[in-house]
């Protein structure tokens, strides 16, 4: 298992290790979902000092918190930041929209609303792309729902049982490099593929996904071969997770390695700076653009029906993505992949790096280190 100190950028190694010994401690307190490593922000503005960060469903004024229920200042003398994040969920939810506008505003996924309150104030046909600002441009949900062959990373794929995910990319087992692979793979996130633990080897997963009209009877485009099992908190005890991934073999005619708008993975980015440009394309909001936020991020997950996973070395940017998108692989600017993409919310999206993804399936997603 690869440490956290492989994981993280060489400039954040030092925080690493006090964020280990402090990190349980502050997860303690109530309204704490996660502890990560990021900048200081003084009044909005990011400094140039490494922090510590507790990321919070939501900031509250320190008078409705009592005096062992705050996050400190400083620990030591390692700053703590306070971070904002809502309720982090796998696939940022249950439900997908359909056909609904989604809006990107102030870097947060907006459904529709905003529409609404201009289309009463404003004449039919009056509402234009110029009627947005920069960071507030529609964006046409569910457009890469269609069946496609041989299929691409960023379409619409799923375990029979589920409503949609995206596919990833297409990978094969990492013992047979350098050699002749005798099996290909999809890749995706365990939710989408392996219905979060509820599937069996050998299940159809579809493309697209049955929420996108995907029928075991002529869509069936994989069989399900592996997945990390979800551990979840039951009990007071809470296991951690590292990834929500899996895989499904597939015809190899039916599989294409690239990646729909990003192309080809050309080598992992496996310890990315904060502030890395990534890009991802999924089956609901298309290509987007996002900059990481955190890195090695100890989060916790909630995935329907009172289930809530804690994972660790995780990787947040800000929000780029929607229901739907869950199993994206996101790459930086120079098709390095950084991170499989599985949870988020209004305020950030949330990633497994892909080192990870690729020791704990045993799996290559590319040839180049």
């Amino acid at each position: 298992m690869l440490q956290r100190n492989e994981l993280c950028h060489p400039d954040f190694q030092a925080l690493a290790k006090i964020q280990a010994s402090e990190e349980a401690g502050l997860l303690e307190k109530p309204n704490v979902v996660g502890v990560a490593l990021g900048y200081k922000y003084t009044g909005g503005k990011k400094t140039n000092q490494k922090a510590l960060v507790a990321l919070v469903e939501t900031k509250l004024d320190k008078q409705m918190l009592g005096k062992g229920e705050l996050a400190p200042a400083k620990i030591g003398e390692t700053p703590v930041d306070v971070q904002e994040v809502g309720i982090i969920h796998a696939g940022l939810g249950p439900s997908l929209t359909t056909n609904v506008p989604m809006y990107m505003m102030d870097g947060m996924m907006e459904v529709g609303r905003e529409r609404e309150a201009l289309e009463e104030r404003e004449p039919s046909g009056a509402i234009t792309r110029e009627r947005f600002a920069p960071g507030m441009a529609p964006v046409r949900p569910q457009v890469l729902t269609h069946r496609v062959r041989p299929a691409c990373g960023g379409v619409s794929i799923g375990h029979y049982k589920i409503t949609a995910g995206t596919l990833g990319t297409c990978v094969y087992d990492a013992q047979y490099f350098p050699g002749a692979p005798p099996k290909y793979y999809v890749l995706s996130n365990n939710h989408v593929l392996a219905n979060s633990n509820d599937a069996k080897i050998g299940d159809p997963i579809l493309q697209p996904g049955p929420y996108d009209g995907g029928s075991a009877t002529t869509d069936t485009i994989a069989w399900l071969s592996r997945f990390v099992p979800i551990k979840f908190m039951q009990n007071g005890n809470v296991p951690l997770n590292y990834v929500d991934a899996a895989i499904a073999e597939g015809d190899f005619r039916d599989l294409d390695r690239r990646i729909s708008w990003t192309g080809d993975v050309k080598r992992i980015n496996s310890a990315p700076q904060i502030d890395t440009v990534v890009q991802k394309c999924g089956r609901t909001t298309n290509y987007t653009t996002g900059r990481v936020l955190n890195i090695n991020a100890t989060v916790d997950v909630n995935y329907g029906n009172g289930q809530v996973a804690r994972f660790a070395n995780q990787i947040l940017t800000t929000p780029m993505s929607a229901g739907g998108d869950s199993g994206s692989m996101v790459c930086d600017l120079e098709e390095g992949a950084v991170g499989l993409l599985f949870a988020g919310s209004p305020y950030v999206t949330i990633m497994n790096p892909i080192p990870l993804v690729q020791q704990l399936l045993g799996i290559r997603v590319t040839e180049t280190p």
